[in-house]
């Protein structure tokens, strides 16, 4: 077959058979750079997939992380609106014992009072 890819050069001077040579060379020098182009286009290709996808996961994460966040904010309000009303509510009932102490202390000196007054 070869044979008669060649034949249609029989015949021509010296000077163009180099000259078509030179033009095959070059046709096939092309050839394998248009393929190794070819294969740096699909690698950087596959690269720029990936990143696309890291990207695409990390923004995920980030959105996930912000919501966490915020469920965690709001967990934290929540847990210091119940520390101050349990502040407030030990507050009171500290207050309470106090008075109910001062009450018990006078009630007692009342009673001590009366028994003294009982002995006499």
């Amino acid at each position: 077959m070869s044979w008669a890819v060649e034949e249609w050069k029989e015949g021509l001077s010296p000077r163009v058979l180099q000259k078509i040579h030179e033009l095959e060379s070059q046709v096939d020098k092309l050839k394998k750079e248009r393929q190794q182009r070819q294969y740096q286009f699909e690698s950087l290709e596959a690269a720029l997939q990936k990143q696309k996808q890291k990207v695409e996961n990390e923004k995920n994460e980030s959105a996930i992380l912000k919501r966490e966040n915020q469920s965690l904010m709001e967990l934290c309000d929540s847990l210091e609106k119940a520390k101050q009303k349990i502040s407030h509510d030990l507050q009171v009932k500290e207050s309470q014992v106090n008075i109910q102490s001062g009450q018990l202390n006078s009630s007692k000196k009342d009673i001590e009072r009366l028994e003294q007054e009982l002995k006499r």
